[in-house]
């Protein structure tokens, strides 16, 4: 039964770039092909994206989500998430024998092989990111303990004293704010010059222009929903960005189910957007729900067009 209220029109402000990445799209590819090569169950450690839907629905196919190795049987399939992993866990994999699949996001990879890089050239590395969050354990565990430092904001990069301060380099976490990242960089430029940064930004493109969407048209919006999960690094960040760009109120949700429709009093002009790891079908959803109360009308807001595209191991080929 449609409401009363439905003929109180609203914009939603949809936003362009929005939802899977290159990164994301090639995780969950990742283990559906595997269950295609192998069968069910075929393992996978920690959620393959910050997402529950995407998780339910790869169970439903036959995933079973662990949290450590230890938790997967010697004669079945791993994947390694698109977060990343220590070193330690592919070499515990090989050492049991193990068939495993690293789904870990090819840029993620990147920040990887730049840590191991510094750590070869006798570097101390600066890792810019939240602690605890999976890509900085990955990252973290890519190099020697004590090779690297975390740091989580301006006056983290304040206090920090390093051995030697000629012999310092940075990376970050890839699905960080714009905006967080550089206040941090420019305290550590600042205090060290010698500083090596890394060759092209560590920051994802897609963590940018999904920022920028947002950006975009956040002072337009009475309210700005994000559809993502609460451990997701890079939806988290997209409710700060709406914020801090002008829009009075920003909320994060998991699906239309989560929506407070008193949120809307009052409310004529809507931003939506979705973080990497969150599916169109959630962002229709909520389109849909709308539907149901308002008399929508939808403004696509395009900032940038995205085709990157990265190819899935050849593990996964047949036969």
């Amino acid at each position: 039964m449609t409401d009363p209220s439905a003929s109180r029109p609203l914009t939603i402000l949809l936003a362009a770039p929005r939802g899977f990445c290159a990164g994301v799209d090639r995780a969950i590819q990742i283990v559906e092909q595997a269950l295609l090569k192998w069968g069910r169950p075929v393992y996978v450690r920690h959620e393959i994206v910050h997402n529950a839907h995407v998780v339910k629905r790869l169970e439903d196919m036959g995933a079973v989500f662990v949290e450590e190795l230890e938790d997967c049987p010697e004669d079945r399939p791993v994947i390694f998430s698109a977060h990343g992993v220590p070193r330690s866990v592919p070499a515990e994999a090989r050492r049991r024998n193990m068939i495993f699949v690293d789904a870990t996001c090819p840029l993620v990879s990147k920040v990887h092989m730049e840590a191991q890089r510094h750590a070869r050239n006798g570097l101390h590395t600066l890792l810019i990111g939240h602690d605890g969050h999976p890509e900085v354990v990955g990252t973290m565990g890519q190099t020697e303990p004590g090779s690297m430092t975390l740091i989580e904001t301006v006056a983290d990069a304040e206090a920090f004293v390093p051995e030697d301060p000629t012999r310092l380099a940075y990376v970050t976490q890839t699905t960080l704010s714009v905006d967080d990242t550089a206040g941090i960089v420019a305290a550590l430029r600042r205090r060290f010059p010698n500083l090596a940064e890394p060759r092209k930004d560590d920051i994802c493109y897609a963590t940018t222009n999904r920022q920028e969407a947002v950006r975009a048209f956040a002072a337009r919006s009475d309210l700005v929903l994000v559809i993502g999960a609460a451990n997701s690094s890079n939806s988290v960040r997209l409710v700060e960005v709406a914020e801090r760009a002008g829009s009075p109120s920003a909320r994060l949700i998991a699906s239309a189910e989560d929506i407070d429709w008193s949120w809307l009093e009052g409310v004529s002009v809507l931003g939506l957007t979705a973080g990497a790891s969150a599916p169109e079908s959630l962002v229709q959803g909520v389109i849909s729900a709308c539907r149901t109360r308002f008399a929508v009308s939808v403004e696509d807001v395009v900032t940038a067009r995205e085709d990157v595209v990265f190819r899935t191991p050849r593990i996964l080929e047949t036969p």
